[in-house]
């Protein structure tokens, strides 16, 4: 029997008629499939959520106040993740699909909205409504596609995790204290782990990664909207740090500059040297999927490291001559130490090395630890920033030979 691949998105099928929710899925015809005004809009909702993470992390610097905000961060990155791949798969300027990303986008301001209290009073508004988008998107696909669908059998698998991360989401939100904290836990590392193994359940069996097939371009182009959503709040979260600066003195200003130089070389390592690789790499491989799942896990630590590296800039801004302690310390380093970890991950995808600037100045960064002690804010700010300013020439350098 002859096979065709009508659609790049669908597994080969026979010469029959094309199920009638396939109309649904992107149609691919060769170009780079563009981002869309719908998931733009989403993005700039994911955006205020990743201000709530960076405000809720610098109002609880202690040991507890980061498990809790990397938890709320995975959520929010895994929620946005989730939907990414979904809009890879189904074009948003569809109906159904276009509503299914709308009822995304209300969940997601909704779970952003209840992050200062999401491990208090608003816990449980916060787990429901993640895991009603999370549970809801996948029902919903498994609902629109035609049993036989490879992306179906995919999506049911999705379902079965998704709905077992739900019940720790919830069953956490009940609990409260530190039950919740060890479910949630668990239920972030449902929803992370679980693609490593192919979504594996008894009965259903696992995906392989070479069975999703993605538009590479798109997954690529996404990824990097978000690292420019999240370098963009770092700056808004500087200018409105320096808002309510009664006196903008030479500190104030001095301070200014080094948490401006410091996002500027972060943006110049991501996009002045490697951005446009990860669209080759992720189209000439011949498992796009993988490719595709390793360039989300890498994003997860880069960005995390960018909203570290935030809460370190509000920091200097608020209190240029502060002394350091332990925990103002460790924020101004490992900020900047993650973000070139994250970076070195997601070269090491995109273009098969780890470069080794990024891993001298990670280590240059852990050595600032001792020297942080006898300075202040603003001399560690700039110290910070100089590690990063020169990693990205050193990076510069070596792209350029």
């Amino acid at each position: 029997m002859i096979r065709l691949a009508t659609n790049p998105m669908t597994p080969a099928t026979t010469m029959t008629a094309m199920p009638p929710a396939s109309r649904w899925l992107r149609v691919r015809d060769g170009r780079h499939a563009r981002v869309t005004y719908e998931e733009l809009a989403f993005d700039l909702v994911t955006a205020f959520a990743v201000t709530q993470v960076s405000h809720q992390l610098l109002e609880h610097l202690t040991a507890r106040g980061v498990a809790e905000a990397l938890i709320v961060w995975f959520a929010i990155w895994l929620g946005w993740q989730y939907a990414c791949w979904f809009t890879n798969w189904f074009d948003p300027r569809l109906s159904r699909v276009r509503v299914i990303v709308f009822a995304t986008m209300l969940a997601t301001l909704v779970v952003a909205a209840a992050i200062p209290q999401a491990f208090g009073a608003r816990g449980l508004v916060f787990a429901s409504a993640y895991a009603a988008m999370q549970v809801g998107r996948a029902a919903c696909i498994v609902a629109l596609l035609p049993r036989g669908h490879a992306l179906r059998a995919n999506y049911l698998r999705i379902l079965g995790w998704l709905g077992i991360a739900a019940v720790f989401w919830i069953a956490g939100a009940l609990v409260g204290g530190d039950g919740q904290l060890l479910l949630w836990a668990a239920a972030v590392a449902c929803e992370y782990f679980s693609p490593m193994f192919g979504f594996a359940l008894p009965g259903l069996g696992r995906s392989r990664t070479s069975d999703w097939t993605i538009e590479g371009g798109h997954l690529a182009e996404r990824c990097q909207a978000f690292v420019i959503v999240a370098l963009g709040e770092t700056l808004i979260a500087t200018g409105a740090t320096l808002t309510v600066t009664t006196a903008w003195t030479g500190a104030v200003v001095s301070a200014l500059l080094a948490t401006f130089f410091g996002t500027c070389a972060m943006w110049w390592l991501y996009f002045g040297t490697s951005s446009e690789d990860a669209t080759a790499t992720i189209t000439a491989s011949s498992d796009p999927g993988r490719i595709g799942a390793y360039l989300h896990y890498a994003h997860a630590i880069l960005v995390g490291g960018i909203i570290a590296t935030a809460v370190g800039n509000d920091l200097v801004l608020a209190h240029p001559h502060g002394a350091l302690h332990l925990t103002e310390v460790i924020t101004l380093v490992a900020g900047p130490a993650i973000y070139l970890v994250g970076s070195a991950v997601y070269k090491h995808v995109v273009c098969g090395r780890v470069p080794r600037s990024h891993l001298l100045g990670a280590l240059a960064l852990v050595a600032l630890v001792p020297i942080g002690f006898s300075s202040s804010l603003l001399a560690m700010g700039w110290l910070t920033t100089a590690v990063l300013l020169a990693v990205g020439l050193w990076d510069t350098r070596t792209t350029a030979a």
